[in-house]
């Protein structure tokens, strides 16, 4: 089942984990920079597998998580992007 307009997992953070610690304290606990990690916050930066598994040893759950709810978030928007017509390819056929 698609989802529609899924959220960005970086609101999950923020509706979550950065309600109860900053995202300095918390980018320390991950050992990533307070940069980094408010960028994936407020959504302008994607989840990348290092820091999925760095989520998942500080929250519990599963990288694979984190990784899918970016995966499902990018592939709502890219579908909502145009792009050209792409002709299918018939394979053992010389285009």
């Amino acid at each position: 089942m698609k989802m529609h307009n899924p959220p960005h997992p970086g609101s999950v953070l923020r509706d979550t984990v950065l309600r109860e610690m900053t995202v300095t304290e918390f980018a320390k606990r991950l050992s990533v920079s307070r940069v980094a990690l408010s960028r994936v916050g407020n959504g302008r930066a994607a989840v990348s597998a290092e820091l999925a598994i760095r989520l998942a040893a500080a929250l519990g759950g599963s990288a694979e998580t984190w990784m899918h709810m970016q995966v499902a978030y990018d592939l709502w928007h890219a579908q909502k992007r145009k792009r050209p017509k792409i002709r299918p390819i018939e394979l053992g056929q010389v285009a």
